[in-house]
């Protein structure tokens, strides 16, 4: 079907930050197939635990137990606030869960008329029904019906704007620490706090969405923590499969006890193959220093970054965004997609973003080496797309 807008190349390996193209150019990705590559291509352990579990058993349904899905479940909720797990394929699942999960507890605890979860403009969730409306983007709901009711948009990064539209309809406020595809955004950590702080004091839910912020790519395993709060209950996806189609909803037990058997589900949730790339993927995050290592050249690539949009006052606006999840806000004079194509033909992989802004979410394990050559492949492409003297003139 003519979904994708896709671009011209087809990659037929890669290693670690690196792909190779069918024809043979080699990319440096710092796109990670949007957010997901965590722990770079054809990581061995990963390739491994995938080769050797598929050889084994792929799938046999939740109608049996699990014990891949039984040790990573216990695996985060050793490493988070989370009290059990549920495993989906993807971060839409996830987030369509998350969103059944904190109408239920309402219901559950006799108040179903509290079933409205408080999103934020520039937010983004999914496809679905559900998620495209809790995503609240007119450009994405267009032609699919009214959308699903049930949520209520207020603006990014406003505690007044929160206030106001709580009232006892509220079941739980929806956000992500780090704004993805919104232009990558992050909430500053005070206002996560004073979002944690708000659903405690009105008796809501606070439902965060880590599905591209969470599994390390800030520097911690999960983004929220930097701001020392622990929300009730959130996605992920991602990066957790490394690249294979995985999602989860970690939940405090207060919330999780209410999805009792046959109110959720899924046929491939959690599968033992899919469970076994996420271990090993695990195993590589939770190794010692790694993270120290994600924070350090995180650190050094934005810094890198400053130093680059001062090179390029005319393209570049500024540069935003946190850990290995960082973005490029440019100018009104050029696009992010023609940024994007830039950056390409110089060999750098990127991903556009809403605002005009250039997104870079890169492989977790790369180098500050690899990081510097980001850097150069982007301070050329910046000199491809500089608006002419003749362009200046016109406007």
């Amino acid at each position: 079907m003519p979904t994708y807008n896709r671009a011209d190349l087809a990659f037929e390996r890669g290693d670690g930050a690196w792909l190779w193209t069918t024809d043979g150019r080699r990319f440096l990705d710092f796109g990670s197939g949007i957010a997901t590559a965590s722990i770079g291509h054809g990581h061995p352990h990963l390739v491994q635990a995938i080769a050797e579990q598929a050889a084994r058993v792929m799938h046999t349904s939740n109608l049996y137990r699990i014990p891949q899905a039984e040790r990573l479940a216990q695996r985060l909720v050793d490493t988070s606030f989370a009290d059990s797990v549920f495993f989906g394929n993807s971060g839409a699942e996830a987030n369509e869960g998350m969103i059944k999960a904190v109408r239920k507890y309402h219901a559950e605890n006799g108040q179903p008329e509290r079933n409205v979860t408080i999103c934020f403009e520039g937010a983004f969730h999914g496809r679905t029904l559900a998620t495209l409306a809790a995503t609240g983007n007119e450009k994405y709901l267009a032609g699919f019906g009214p959308p699903m009711p049930g949520f209520k948009h207020i603006p990014f990064g406003n505690m007044n704007a929160l206030r106001d539209a709580i009232d006892g309809t509220t079941a739980a406020v929806m956000v992500e620490p780090i704004q993805g595809e919104g232009g990558v955004r992050p909430a500053s950590l005070q206002y996560l706090r004073d979002l944690r702080a708000a659903c405690d004091e009105f008796g809501i839910l606070l439902a965060l969405d880590e599905v591209q912020t969470g599994m390390g790519r800030s520097g911690k395993l999960w983004a929220h923590q930097w701001a020392g709060i622990e929300p009730d209950v959130m996605s992920s996806a991602k990066g957790i499969g490394g690249g294979f189609p995985l999602g989860a909803i970690l939940a405090k037990e207060k919330v999780a006890k209410h999805l009792k058997a046959g109110t959720h589900g899924s046929t491939y949730g959690g599968n033992p193959l899919a469970c076994a790339a996420g271990n090993a993927v695990l195993d590589v995050i939770l190794g010692e220093g790694f993270l120290n290592h994600v924070d350090r050249v995180a650190r050094h690539l934005w810094r890198g970054l400053l130093e680059l949009a001062g090179r390029h006052p005319t393209v570049i606006e500024g540069i935003q965004g946190a850990g290995l999840l960082l973005g490029i806000r440019l100018l009104p004079e050029v696009s992010n997609g023609e940024a994007q194509s830039a950056a390409a033909a110089e060999g750098l992989l990127t991903v556009a973003a809403g605002m005009n802004v250039l997104r870079l979410a890169p492989p977790l394990v790369i180098t500050e080496a690899e990081a510097d050559e980001a850097l150069r492949l982007l301070d050329r492409a910046m000199r491809r797309i500089t608006p002419s003297q003749a362009k200046d003139a016109a406007k």
